[in-house]
């Protein structure tokens, strides 16, 4: 049976490699200024900073509507038997929501998995369904592996600004104003589909030391380990965090290292940086 790949652009791949590889990515929906533009397509994240900055006010997100995905599996089935679907947490958005909708209109075709993550949480899981199913193994034990990354894998991040966070609702007035002057930089995570704190640390070099102790707690006793890195709008962010993980002395290999899209950046802001991690 050969089985097609779709997930959605929060998944956070580059349009280059999804295409080297014949993943489709449906778009996520950014609302700014009065207007509506696709994820990865019709926006970048530096638009979305710069736009905020000159006053236009903070943008939003929308999922993708079922008739997206209908397109998407429709196009998908006239070159495969089946289609694997991985998405963003259901806890973050009601894309997988969409999604069921659309896998309804094609019974017993469509296999829809929760990522219980974002960005490259959801693409690492992307890029190991591709590896396993090129390598000849079943749908079946597909699932079951992208469940044991799922269960057992490794995120940390962190932001240069609580403004963005504090305008979706991730923490409060009060408590965004007071770690801006104090430079306290929260850690964040992802707890079983939901975005958490980890700790905080005041400043940048004390956050990634604190990052790299969290990692170094996740991967002792594991054996290879692949490193999916992100930042948004500057590469530099994350340069450091990357070089200090590389060379920890775990046996760990830089995997990707891609930008946030704007759907996400849209939730982080500018200067977020971090990374995922599993163990093969």
């Amino acid at each position: 049976m050969k089985v097609a790949l779709v997930t959605d652009s929060t998944a956070d791949l580059p349009k280059p490699l999804r295409e080297r590889l014949g993943i489709r990515a449906v778009p996520l929906y950014v609302n700014l200024g009065g207007r509506v533009y696709r994820d990865w397509e019709e926006i970048t994240p530096e638009e979305i900073f710069r736009r905020v900055r000159s006053g236009e006010g903070f943008p939003s997100t929308s999922q993708p509507s079922p008739e997206d995905f209908a397109k998407a599996y429709a196009e998908a089935l006239q070159e495969a038997d089946h289609v694997l679907s991985i998405h963003i947490s259901s806890k973050l958005s009601g894309t997988l929501q969409s999604a069921e909708l659309a896998a309804s209109q094609f019974p017993g075709r469509i296999t829809l998995f929760d990522s219980q993550a974002a960005s490259l949480g959801i693409g690492m899981m992307v890029l190991r369904a591709k590896e396993l199913l090129d390598g000849g193994r079943d749908l079946k034990e597909v699932v079951a592996e992208l469940d044991r990354i799922r269960q057992d894998h490794f995120v940390r991040f962190t932001v240069a600004t609580l403004e963005f966070l504090r305008r979706g609702g991730r923490i409060g007035g009060a408590q965004a104003l007071l770690g801006t002057l104090l430079q306290i930089k929260p850690i964040l995570t992802l707890k079983e589909g939901r975005v958490e704190t980890a700790g905080r640390a005041r400043g940048e070099r004390k956050a990634r030391e604190a990052i790299l102790e969290d990692f170094r707690a996740w991967a002792k006793d594991k054996g290879g380990i692949r490193a999916f890195f992100l930042y948004s709008a500057e590469e530099g962010a994350v340069k450091e965090l990357k070089e200090r993980v590389l060379s920890s002395g775990l046996p760990v290999e830089e995997a990707l290292v891609s930008e946030l899209g704007a759907v996400i950046a849209s939730h982080t802001g500018p200067g977020t940086y971090g990374f995922y991690a599993y163990s093969l």
